[in-house]
């Protein structure tokens, strides 16, 4: 018996279309895995869509179960939630997190799916990736009880590492954002909100995650003497310049990267598998159903894809649904 499924595609950048795939059947150590939901990360994977992933990062940006090169025809997306139709005895049934597109059916290897707990909905568990992300760059920013810190960018990773945060005991908190509208998601996930112009400054750690040139140099503004910025942003093939005269180096401040590619080295005795098992228990926490603002059938991505790149579709995470068999 021949299986199939269908696949969302890249076919140039800004336009992408549904495919039919065949699947390989399942083989000793593997799983045949029914798509729920995936999720759409607006950043990254818009950034994709529109074909901005310049040549010299073409190898690192591969997603795990990537197929196709950029800048196309690509099939990409890490953000799955599934349940487990056929493989080892102890998955089938369960509910599982995977770093695949979207896709609405998927063999891989059984290694390559983590078990949602039971205390996470399978809409919520798409979140898993972003919010491993914000794992990291905590273990990177290492932020202490007390602490003043800003968020700024209240995007999807932004928003993630704001509602970590917020877990911290004793800590000042904002969530700094150009749009007003991001203040009811602040409050939903327990953090504070400011515009740009109105962030509260001397702060130890400002993580940044808007991607844009401006909300860098004002998180290097927010910051107290020795303070740190933790960069989460990419900015693809784009260019940034930073205001690195005036008090830069009076102040001592500091830039730091973080990317999820690697487990971060304060934490050397973790995995990936680790990290991400992490995150999942920690989408327990019901207010990080803040961050899905947006829901789509599969079979509408070609249309829905354009307008979330354009911004038409104003979104943090948009889930998209898979029907049932």
């Amino acid at each position: 018996m021949i299986r199939t499924a269908r696949a969302f595609w890249l076919n140039e950048p800004g336009r992408g279309e549904i495919r039919d795939v065949t699947l390989p059947d399942p083989g000793e150590g593997e799983v045949l895995v029914r798509s729920l939901y995936s999720g759409v990360s607006r950043g990254t994977e818009t950034l994709v869509f529109r074909g901005g992933v310049p040549e010299s990062q073409h190898a690192a940006m591969r997603a795990p179960f990537q197929e196709g090169d950029f800048p196309a025809p690509v099939k990409y997306g890490y953000l799955n939630v599934g349940v487990v139709e056929e493989g080892p005895e102890a998955l089938v049934g369960r509910t599982v997190f995977c770093l695949y597109p979207h896709q609405t059916r998927y063999v891989v290897p059984a290694s390559a799916v983590t078990p949602v707990p039971g205390s996470v909905p399978a809409g919520r568990a798409v979140l898993a990736g972003t919010v491993e992300t914000a794992v990291n760059a905590l273990w990177d920013a290492a932020p202490l009880i007390g602490d003043r810190i800003a968020v700024v960018g209240g995007g999807m990773v932004g928003c993630s590492v704001a509602a970590l945060l917020a877990r911290f005991p004793g800590v000042r908190l904002q969530l700094v954002d150009a749009d007003p509208a991001r203040a009811k998601t602040a409050e939903a996930l327990g953090a504070g909100f400011a515009l740009p112009e109105d962030a509260a400054g001397d702060c130890d750690l400002v993580v940044h995650a808007s991607a844009t040139e401006q909300g860098l140099s004002r998180a290097l503004e927010l910051l107290a003497a020795e303070g740190t910025v933790i960069e989460l942003s990419w900015y693809g093939d784009r260019k940034v310049s930073l205001p690195l005269g005036e008090a830069f180096h009076s102040r001592r401040l500091a830039i730091r990267s973080s990317q999820v590619g690697t487990v971060s080295p304060a934490r050397p005795n973790r995995s990936y598998a680790d990290r991400l098992a992490l995150a999942l228990v920690l989408l327990a926490d019901p207010a990080l159903d803040a961050l899905v603002t947006g829901e789509s059938p599969f079979e509408e991505l070609p249309d829905v894809m354009p307008r979330l790149a354009s911004g038409e579709i104003p979104a943090l995470c948009h889930r998209v649904t898979y029907a049932a068999p």
